[in-house]
């Protein structure tokens, strides 16, 4: 009996490849994530309109403060979509960004004087560990590209004898091994 090959599977009676399925496939994902960003294009030109609206009329600052924390947002949200389009990876540092801001908008639209106080320590206590993990992603320079294994990834003079080290070193065996 002759065997199939490892990337080629049974399907209706006929041989499919496998890598022809996952391409079209990652291929229709990157068309999600194309009209998505074209979405929300579409929404940030809506809520500059409607800024410039706003501003025409008498002015409600904390309505105002939110479309543009909400445009903050939403060019965030872009650029993690680029990312993505770009290395088939979420930057987890620009992720914790997008959630900060929410976070603080969220503050800025109900008031942080109209908060309960338990709202109010929980929102802390949330702001601090996002804020930790924002400074851990500061201090792993590419924390996403080496998780991604992309040649994408800058690489940085690294400290002798250190683990940052050994992660350079397998930074560029795994970028030899991709040439």
């Amino acid at each position: 009996m002759k065997k199939r090959k490892k990337s080629r599977f049974m399907f209706c009676d006929r041989w499919i490849d496998r890598n022809w399925i996952v391409g079209s496939m990652e291929t229709f994902q990157d068309l999600i994530v194309m009209v998505l960003c074209g979405s929300m294009f579409a929404v940030m030109l809506l809520q500059l309109w409607g800024i410039f609206r706003a501003l025409s009329q008498p002015l409600n600052y904390k309505q105002v403060t939110a479309q543009i924390l909400f445009i903050l947002i939403l060019v965030e949200l872009f650029r993690l979509l680029v990312v993505y389009l770009q290395e088939h990876s979420i930057a987890v540092g620009v992720a914790v960004e997008i959630a900060i801001v929410s976070l603080l908008r969220e503050v800025v639209v109900h008031g942080a004087l109209d908060i309960s106080w338990v709202q109010a320590l929980s929102i802390s206590g949330l702001l601090f560990v996002l804020g930790a993990l924002l400074v851990v992603c500061a201090k792993i320079p590419h924390m996403d590209c080496m998780s991604a294994q992309t040649r994408f990834c800058p690489s940085f003079p690294p400290e002798s004898g250190s683990s940052q080290h050994r992660n350079s070193e397998l930074q560029k065996s795994n970028r030899e091994a991709l040439r």
